[in-house]
């Protein structure tokens, strides 16, 4: 039978690992190898948008990018993955129960936000993590405008002061006074950290703390929510805060897919790799993106759940397991150069280098960068074969 790398996910770690193993078969001459990509729909979803209006629009669309290079779409949901059989079952569009082999697996399965057990959080709580929770988000606060005036309908509460936590914030006011009106909207951040932006370090916390005081965003620093109902949060100090809307982005965990396989895991359930991303314990399956766990340089740093990580992490991964299928050396995947870019709402954005983030442009320069990077840079390329082989060559350096 021919040869058969199948992907799981469609998000920028999947897209790329299709495009790089579509490019090691080209560039070997071949087309002895099935290229598969099982997803529950055949496009990207720009997640780090997802704090941004008009979500719908934050994708792009896959079909003819993937017939360009010869890459199959399975529109379906994995359930289950045997690694001894070399199998994953899933559902497929009319939630009918699938199987599909592979010789070669790249596990791309993407993360999903972490809900602790936290009373009353799963039923009244909103997040932007994935399109369909965004847009849920959306809605509702198009619709705060029909309700009648009071502190609760007016006031936001964002949980979790790190990166999408401050995005969200930042972008948040203006928003509302779309929907509201002038003067009208209360935006309140509650961070468990001692002071404002302290889980992204000293470097960029004066531009975080400027941003907060343009947007008239209020931090509540200090504080966890321990609780929330359809009428507000509780802090763990006792006090109550009256809100209609409820925004939870404390952390992130791995795809529970994960959980099926042999093999280490961090504390955030992602699948420790090799240096060329193959899962350790498992000889035939790669894991690239938010479930891998992964070293970028020699210091002991790792990849994290970003798309500046999952797109090289891509293009190693699909090249990987070409090459294992192939015969042909493999490459090792490094990412030493490390920057952050953080969106601050009206205010502008900042942008930084290196672990300790070291702030290199700020206001309305970072948010020009910001802004070529969310609408540029993370998209796919266009369905053009030869453009689109050669975005995918593991070597091109992206930070």
């Amino acid at each position: 039978m021919t040869p058969h790398i199948l992907i799981i996910g469609a998000g920028f770690a999947g897209v790329w690992s299709a495009l790089s193993a579509a490019r090691l078969l080209d560039q070997a001459q071949r087309g002895d190898v099935r290229i598969s990509v099982l997803a529950p729909q055949p496009q990207l979803r720009i997640r780090p948008r997802f704090y941004e209006a008009d979500v719908h629009a934050m994708q792009a669309p896959l079909s003819e990018l993937f017939e360009a290079v010869g890459v199959t779409f399975i529109h379906g949901q994995a359930e289950r993955i045997d690694s001894t059989a070399r199998q994953v079952d899933y559902l497929d569009s009319n939630g009918q129960a699938q199987q599909i082999g592979y010789d070669r697996l790249v596990l791309a399965a993407g993360s999903q936000v972490a809900r602790p057990a936290v009373p009353g959080l799963a039923e009244h709580s909103f997040d932007v993590d994935q399109m369909e929770s965004a847009m849920r988000l959306e809605q509702h606060l198009l619709a705060l405008a029909a309700q009648p005036a009071s502190p609760a309908r007016n006031t936001v509460v964002i949980c979790g002061g790190g990166f999408t936590g401050i995005e969200t914030a930042t972008e948040m006011p203006a928003r509302l006074r779309a929907i509201l009106g002038e003067g009208i909207a209360r935006v309140l951040l509650v961070d468990r950290g001692a002071s404002v932006g302290a889980a992204l370090g000293a470097g960029i916390t004066p531009a975080i703390v400027a941003a907060s005081e343009h947007a008239g965003v209020q931090w509540l620093t200090g504080a966890s929510v321990v609780a929330v109902d359809a009428g507000g949060v509780t802090l763990d100090n006792g006090e109550y805060i009256a809100s209609k809307t409820v925004i939870w982005t404390v952390g992130v965990k791995a795809s529970p897919l994960t959980a099926q396989l042999a093999g280490e895991r961090d504390g955030l359930g992602r699948l420790r790799v090799d240096e060329h991303l193959k899962v350790i314990g498992e000889p035939h399956i790669y894991a690239t993106g938010d479930v891998a766990w992964a070293t970028v340089d020699e210091l002991g740093n790792h990849a994290l759940m970003t798309c500046q990580h999952a797109i090289p992490m891509g293009r190693h991964s699909g090249n990987n397991a070409m090459a294992d299928l192939l015969g042909l050396a493999p490459v090792v995947y490094r990412q030493p150069k490390y920057v952050t870019c953080l969106d601050l709402g009206e205010w502008g954005a900042t942008f930084s280098e290196g672990w300790e983030r070291e702030l290199k442009l700020q206001g309305q320069e970072g948010k020009a960068v910001k802004r070529q990077i969310n609408s540029v840079w993370i998209y796919p390329p266009a369905a053009d074969r030869a453009l689109a082989l050669a975005a995918a060559d593991p070597a091109i350096a992206i930070v």
